[in-house]
């Protein structure tokens, strides 16, 4: 398997008490997810982000363009679904 990308969705404005309007993580969160090597830590760094997301709210737009990212890069990603909800 391909490594898993960032939660990055390229907006990157740090505008919620530090964290990002496109992803939710924080500037050490990002700094924290590029040192994961294995894919089991990034995929588990993404259900923690999710989880995240879901307790800040207003995140609705990340999983969509998260998505668009995986299928671009031909990468089958799959994660608990009920996590965020």
């Amino acid at each position: 398997m391909a490594k898993v990308p960032s939660p990055c969705i390229d907006v990157c404005k740090f505008k919620r008490a530090g964290h990002c309007i496109g992803c939710s993580m924080t500037k050490p969160q990002k700094s924290m997810f590029k040192k994961l090597k294995s894919n089991k830590h990034r995929v588990a760094f993404i259900d923690m982000l999710r989880s995240q997301q879901a307790m800040m709210g207003k995140y609705s737009h990340w999983e969509p363009a998260y998505l668009k990212k995986l299928r671009k890069k031909k990468i089958k990603l799959v994660w608990d679904k009920d996590k965020a909800a």
